[in-house]
Order: structure tokens, then sequence, then C-alpha cells
């Protein structure tokens, strides 16, 4: 038995979306009612909105690589962010080399 891939057209994606953002209800439900799955609108929404699909980011390290950034304030943001996901990072790394340390 073979599964068939679902096709939708722009319109409905962008139909969807709109419900999404205007109903203020959660995406769950919304997806559930248009008999998609949560994950297909999250996508969705994200195209729409210019950032990169967290199932596309993942699989594509060419996809997650950063916008340039042009002015010294953002590049202080960016320096602060950067340091901030490294710290965390460095934090998980050593959480996990100590867990192996006790099993």
């Amino acid at each position: 038995m073979t599964k068939t891939r679902r096709e939708f057209t722009p319109e409905f994606k962008r139909e969807a979306i709109a419900l999404l953002e205007s109903s203020g209800r959660p995406l769950m439900q919304i997806a559930t009612e248009l008999g998609i799955s949560p994950s297909m609108l999250r996508n969705w929404r994200a195209i729409a909105h210019g950032a990169v699909p967290r199932s596309r980011a993942a699989s594509s390290p060419a996809l997650t690589s950063p916008v340039p950034v042009t002015s010294p304030a953002d590049q202080a943001a960016e320096i602060a962010r950067l340091r901030r996901e490294l710290d965390r990072t460095r934090m998980e790394r050593d959480v996990l080399k100590n867990r192996r340390g006790l099993g």
C-alpha cells in the first residue's frame, strides 16, 4: 500500500496562515480542523514570514548561515546572542559529561 503525497495550493496555504493568525486559536486546533499536520502549518507560517522552517534548518547547514550583519549595533547583538548560545551549549556538554561518569 503506497501513500500519495497531498499537494496544497499556495492559496490554501495563505488562507490557513491567515486563519491561524487572525483567530487566536492554537495551531494544533487549526491544523486538526484543516486536516493537516501541525508541522506543515508551522512550516508554512515560517516560510511566509521569511524564516527557515525548523525541519529544513536542521537538515541543511547551508540554510542556517546567518545573514550578514551590517551596523555595529547589529554586530554587537549578534555577538551577544552567539555568546549566550555558546554558554548554553557548553553547559549542556558539561552536564552530559557528568552524566556519563555516574552510569
